[in-house]
């Protein structure tokens, strides 16, 4: 190859590159109910248009023939359905993305699943969606699923709809059944707030009105569905919206530079202009704006950038840069709605962490307020959410931090909630508004601190957690501990899980939401009790692993001893001294611990009694003198 056709060849990409650069992104998704054949319009489109290889073309003939569902006909949908179950199935299962372009215009689609089991994947699909095409089966018209997509549809904040028409072949491309249909989805729009709709009558399997106009649908004179998607406005929302930044990462390379880095969520800024860091609330004004391609003097929406700030403020990952004179709203309490997504419930007072853009904090769903039935948009009284449930909740966080509501920012009114221990995303959030308690109830400064008590006692208060099966000894243990304590001079308190049940606790259960809020509620008090400076001693079966890590991270550093007082379930159930277990074999006492509701063992507690080897006494002395060894016990 000469010189020159090398230079040609590498001018030519470069003018590729920059007219792709220069194309605005349309991200759309395509839902819709099962076998309404949104796979194989997708690859129809990528076939009309062009946007196939030959390998791949060559692929696709081999599949169609091995797993089509075409007759040997080239089956479409295998170009999206990339998963071995998808394919022996015939359905979508998994949200499979897809980057094509034209002359006009660059697009990534995600096709998504039709099943109600799969309502998660499809939510997760439209998170970053511009528009949704939802796909109608034109022989059944509107169903459940499609209800429940559009639905999902306009609660993230999409408001263009394409409602394709699939099918039209096999009802003979009958305008009348177009017209039904169109009138009846126009209505559910109207209810649902979508404000745009555009209706297309389609056969994905045949092609029309896909890219090309149908010469079987005359009567038909709109937009093709790839007309449609290269001129649909694209929004500009995020860059006529006050700016916005969350921190990222706070790049510091050497000692002459300290920059704030991260992705601009709207909003533009300029060398300058004077930024709010929130949720502080301190002011600066912006010296440079460095990029990959060095410094600049505007960036905006969706632009990834290094702010150097004129003044040496304390930024942090997570904190939220924004236009000084048109802050945010800073909170700590929220109503919102959930998209739960995991097998296990969401249940009230269990803590998670809740993520929004780059800020992580600890949040406690209290309560649930109701879960709404997305086929009739009736709102139902719960207590928990299941899995693919969608739900309005009360949601308290550790401490502050700035947000909006979705409505008006999608990244910062966004979040996800993640288990604690497994760190799975469990569950999707959008924030609707701060509750006003948040903003009446502040912190009351007091002298007296918890260090002036624990010096008055000659002791650092402290929490021992005793955990177990029923009959492993907890209450007899706790209580011999507290009688030589208080012998050695020491200030102390028991917390009982039956005492606390007269009282406190007396309107819980034992199901296993009640059994959270029962942890809740005394790792609180047994928190207040650690800060009046005293040795608290907690005796409660508290079976769930993710209850007593709230409960430990409650607490100070250093003050927080879990002790497992270990007894095999057989051990526990021959002791029986309230005959609980008696009951529970019989029927007769439900979600009883050990046997049909489970205890999830310590990972790593601070302590281990072996009642099988150990005696009530003995344990005890072993605990003191730990407590002793750890610095609890002060002397003098």
């Amino acid at each position: 190859m000469s010189q020159s056709t090398v230079t040609t060849t590498h001018s030519q990409l470069a003018t590729y590159l920059a007219e792709l650069e220069r194309k605005d992104l349309l991200r759309f998704i395509t839902c819709g109910s099962v076998d309404d054949g949104k796979s194989t319009l997708i690859g129809r489109l990528l076939f009309e248009s062009q946007q196939l290889y030959d390998d791949q073309m060559d692929a696709l003939k081999k599949d169609s023939a091995k797993v089509g569902t075409r007759g040997g006909d080239i089956d479409f949908a295998l170009l999206v359905d990339g998963l071995a179950a998808e394919r022996e199935q015939g359905i979508t299962i998994d949200v499979a993305y897809r980057f094509f372009t034209t002359q006009r215009r660059k697009f990534i689609v995600a096709d998504t699943p039709g099943h109600e089991q799969y309502t998660r994947n499809m939510a997760t699909g439209a998170s970053t969606a511009d528009l949704a095409v939802i796909l109608v089966d034109a022989r059944k018209g509107l169903l459940v699923q499609t209800r429940r997509h559009s639905y999902i549809v306009s609660l993230l904040g999409i408001r263009r709809v394409v409602l394709a028409i699939n099918k039209m072949d096999l009802v003979g491309y009958d305008q009348e059944v177009y017209t039904a249909i169109t009138v009846d989805y126009q209505m559910l729009a109207e209810r649902l707030g979508i404000e745009s709709v555009v209706a297309i009558p389609v056969s994905a399997v045949n092609g029309d009105n896909v890219v090309s106009a149908s010469v079987a649908m005359p009567w038909y004179t709109g937009p093709t569905l790839l007309q449609h998607l290269e001129t649909v406005p694209v929004g500009q929302r995020e860059t006529d919206e006050p700016f916005r930044m969350p921190v990222q990462w706070v790049n510091r390379p050497h000692q002459d530079f300290r920059g704030f880095a991260g992705t601009i969520a709207s909003g533009a800024v300029r060398p300058g202009d004077r930024l709010r860091v929130q949720p502080s609330g301190r002011v600066s004004s912006v010296a440079r704006i460095v990029t990959a391609d060095g410094d600049v003097s505007l960036a905006d929406a969706g632009c990834s950038v290094t702010l150097v700030l004129a003044d040496e403020v304390d930024v942090s990952r997570g904190d939220v840069l924004t236009t000084h004179d048109r802050p945010l709203e800073c909170a700590d309490q929220f109503e919102a709605t959930v998209i739960w997504m995991s097998e296990a419930p969401l249940l009230q007072g269990r803590q998670y962490l809740l993520k929004s853009a780059t800020r992580t904090v600890s949040a406690t769903v209290m309560p649930v307020k109701y879960k709404v039935n997305v086929n009739t948009l009736e709102h139902i009284p719960a207590e928990r959410l299941e899995l693919n449930d969608i739900g309005v909740c009360e949601i308290e966080c550790d401490r502050a931090m700035a947000f909006a509501a979705y409505t008006q920012n999608r990244t910062l009114g966004a979040f996800i909630l993640i288990d604690r221990l497994t760190h799975d995303t469990v569950g999707a959030g959008l924030f609707h508004f701060a509750l006003r308690r948040s903003q009446n109830i502040h912190w009351q400064a007091i002298d007296v601190d918890r260090s002036v008590r624990a010096a008055q006692k000659r002791q650092r208060g402290c929490v021992l957690w005793l955990t177990g099966l029923s009959g492993a000894g907890k209450s007899t243990i706790a209580n011999l501990v507290d009688r030589k304590l208080v012998a050695m001079g020491r200030h102390t308190y028991v917390l009982d899980g039956d005492n606390v049940r007269h009282g406190l606790n007396k309107d819980l259960g034992f199901t296993a939401q009640d059994r959270v809020e029962n942890i809740r509620r005394v790792a609180e008090v047994a928190k207040l009790m650690a800060d009046a400076g005293l040795i608290t001693l907690v005796s409660f079966i508290s079976p769930f692993q993710s209850e007593r890590q709230m409960a430990r991270e409650l607490m100070s550093p250093g003050e927080f001893f879990e002790v497992y007082v270990d007894a095999p379930l057989a051990v526990a159930e021959s002791r029986d001294p309230k005959g609980l277990y008696q009951k529970a074999r019989r029927g007769d006492l439900r979600n009883f611990t050990g046997i049909d509701s489970p205890y999830e063992a310590p990972l790593a507690a601070e302590i281990r009694i072996d009642t099988t080897s150990l005696t009530p006494a003995d344990a005890a002395e072993q605990i003191v003198d730990y407590l002793d060894r750890a610095g609890m016990l002060v002397s003098g």
